[in-house]
């Protein structure tokens, strides 16, 4: 059997994941781009933002997906000519746990979990930070109802982490949105050391690319990013 030729690898991104992505593509030759933060917030928007990207690539390349399914942002991104590497998960919280396992774990355990990474810090995307973006905008008694209406459910906030001295390094901002976030809708406040696993599992892909295993969603050329593609079993 011949050898499959090495296409160029690029890495399409949430920003929540640059500063774990980013020191293992050092050295590497592959660069990534991130997008948007707000994403997140409107989903329909991902996929149309994600194609402009592809399409700009010129050549056919092995892109790695860095989100998850993300409340089906992702469904009807085409693949073109190139091939998508994205990993079976419902979100990029899935991704900072390390597995489809700790995530389902987390959900049955501390249902109601807002979290909160270095890069959502970086992002600015955190309760505090919206309402104060609010109040701004539209004044204080809207800011009022849209931030209940957004975070009111959440009973739990978790700040994640991928080693110890991110978590101290993220300590002081994170205590003025966990006080705010108590006063304001009880939430407990805790601390968690997530994986890098299956992060390291995409970035790895170009090597592994034919036992990815069920932990990766492959779609080639000319496919759509549908999803179902996510479900298990």
């Amino acid at each position: 059997m011949p050898a499959r030729k090495r296409q160029p690898v690029k890495v399409l991104a949430c920003p929540v994941l640059r500063d774990l992505i980013e020191p293992r593509l050092a050295g590497t030759g592959t660069s990534a781009i991130y997008l948007d933060y707000g994403l997140h917030v409107l989903p329909k928007r991902m996929a149309p933002c994600l194609q402009k990207e592809l399409d700009a690539l010129e050549e056919p390349s092995l892109v790695l997906i860095g989100y998850g399914l993300c409340g089906n942002g992702l469904e009807g991104l085409e693949a073109g000519r190139h091939t998508l590497v994205i990993p079976r998960a419902d979100d990029c919280i899935t991704l900072l746990l390390g597995s489809h396992q700790a995530y389902a774990r987390a959900q049955r355990d501390h249902p109601g979990t807002y979290y909160l990474t270095r890069g959502w810090l970086e992002a600015g995307g955190h309760p505090l930070a919206e309402y104060q973006a609010l109040v701004e905008r539209f004044g204080q008694e809207s800011a009022d109802h849209v931030v209940d209406m957004l975070f009111g459910s959440y009973t739990r906030l978790c700040l994640l982490a991928s080693t110890d001295a991110d978590l101290a390094a993220c300590r002081t901002e994170v205590r003025e949105i966990a006080e705010f976030c108590s006063e304001r809708w009880g939430m407990s406040y805790e601390e968690q050391i997530g994986s890098d696993v299956l992060l390291r599992g995409l970035l790895d892909a170009p090597q592994t690319l034919d036992a990815l295993g069920e932990d990766f969603v492959i779609v080639p050329p000319g496919g759509t990013v549908k999803p179902q593609m996510f479900l298990r079993g």
